[in-house]
C-alpha cells in the first residue's frame, strides 16, 4: 500500500500516544497508582504501531508482552484511559480492572496476552483457523520476542499455519534481549526470520526503528495472507530502552546492557527519527507535530483524571466473568 500524508501523521500520532501512555504507567508505578507490574515498551513504538495501524476492524492483533500491547491497542482504537484504568485495577478498564496487564477487547480485535511465554502461538493458530473459516478475509498479526523463538509451540504453530495456508503474519520483535539473555547467546541464527524457510513461508528482516519500513513489510504480508497464500514472518530489529520489568516482584531494575550501548540506541529513538523524516521530506512542519504531541499529552492528562475518579474493580463482575 502507498502511504499518504494522513497515513504518515496517523503513524506519528499513534507512536507519540503509545510513548506517553507507557510513561504514564511508569509514573503510576512510582506513585502507587498502578497496582500491577509493567514491561515498558519504550523503543518498540515503530514496531508495535507500524504492524497494526492499517489493519481492518475485523483483523486480530496479538500483542507480545513488551509494553503490554499498548501500541497495538491504541493502533486498533482502544482509548488510553481504558488501558491505564486496567493497570490501576479500576472498573472502567478494558477488562473491568481484573486482568492486570492482559489487555483485551474482542470487538477491536485484541484477544489479550497470555502470561506464559509461547502460549500466544497456539492461540494465534486458532484465530487463524477461525479467520479462514469465516471467509471474510480477516488476518491475524501475532507478535513475539526473540526470547520466545525457541519455544516448541512456535514451531508447531508455524508448521500448521503453513500447512493450512492460514491468514497469519508472524511478527518478531527482536530487541536482542530476553529478560537478561542476549539473543546472540540464545538464538543459533543471526536472524530469527531464517526460521521461515523451514516452514515454507516468506521471511524478511526490517529496521524496527523505522515505522514506515515496518508498516510496508507487514502490509505486504497481510495482503498475501488475505489472498489465501498463507503465513509470513517479519522480523523487526529493535531495542528496549528500559529494564525488563518495573514494579511488582518480578525481575526488575537490572539492565545488563552497557550504558554506552543504550545511549547509542536512544539516538535511534523511533519517534525522534520519524519526526525528523516528516519535517525533512516536507510532509509536516514542527508546529503541526508539536500540536500532535500536545494533544497526546492532554489526552493522557484527561485519562489520568478519569482513572483517578473511577471506582475500583467490582468483585462480583470478576466472578460473573469466571462462572456461567
Amino acid at each position: 500500500m502507498k502511504l499518504e500524508r494522513d497515513d504518515l501523521l496517523k503513524l506519528y500520532r499513534n507512536m507519540v500516544l503509545t510513548r506517553k501512555t507507557d510513561e504514564s504507567i511508569i509514573d503510576g508505578i512510582k506513585t502507587g497508582r498502578v497496582v500491577s507490574f509493567f514491561h515498558s515498551g519504550q523503543g518498540h513504538e515503530a514496531t508495535d504501531v507500524g504492524g497494526v495501524t492499517f489493519l481492518r476492524k475485523g483483523d486480530w492483533a496479538m500483542a507480545g508482552v513488551r509494553g503490554h500491547g499498548v501500541g497495538q491497542a491504541i493502533a486498533k482504537g482502544l482509548a488510553p484511559r481504558e488501558f491505564l484504568a486496567e493497570h490501576c485495577g479500576k472498573a472502567t478498564g478494558c477488562c473491568f480492572g481484573w486482568s492486570g496487564f492482559h489487555t483485551a477487547n474482542l470487538e477491536l480485535g485484541l484477544p489479550g496476552y497470555w502470561g506464559t511465554v509461547g502460549t500466544t502461538f497456539p492461540i494465534t493458530l486458532g484465530l487463524g483457523i477461525a479467520c479462514k473459516k469465516d471467509g471474510k478475509g480477516n488476518v491475524v498479526v501475532s507478535y513475539f520476542g526473540d526470547g520466545a523463538s525457541g519455544r516448541g509451540t512456535l514451531h508447531e504453530a508455524f508448521n500448521m499455519t503453513s500447512i493450512y495456508k492460514l491468514p497469519v503474519v508472524w511478527l518478531c520483535e527482536n530487541n536482542m534481549l530476553a529478560i537478561n539473555m542476549p539473543a546472540s547467546e540464545a538464538v543459533a541464527s543471526k536472524d530469527v526470520a531464517d526460521l521461515a524457510y523451514g516452514y515454507n513461508m516468506p521471511g524478511v528482516v526490517v529496521d524496527g526503528q523505522d515505522v514506515v519500513a515496518v508498516a510496508e513489510a507487514v502490509m505486504i504480508a497481510v495482503e498475501r495472507a488475505r489472498a489465501g497464500d498463507g503465513p509470513s514472518l517479519v522480523e523487526c530489529k529493535t531495542f528496549r530502552f528500559r529494564p525488563h520489568s518495573e514494579g511488582g516482584k518480578m525481575i526488575r531494575g537490572y539492565q545488563p546492557i552497557p550504558e554506552e550501548e543504550i545511549a547509542e540506541w536512544r539516538s535511534k529513538d523511533p519517534i525522534v527519527l520519524f519526526r525528523k523524516k516528516l519535517i525533512e521530506q516536507g510532509i509536516a512542519a514542527n508546529v503541526e507535530l508539536d500540536k500532535i504531541d500536545g494533544d497526546a499529552a492532554a489526552e493522557i492528562a484527561v485519562a489520568e483524571k478519569f482513572v483517578a475518579e473511577s471506582p475500583l474493580a467490582d468483585p462480583e463482575r470478576m466472578f460473573n466473568s469466571l462462572y456461567a
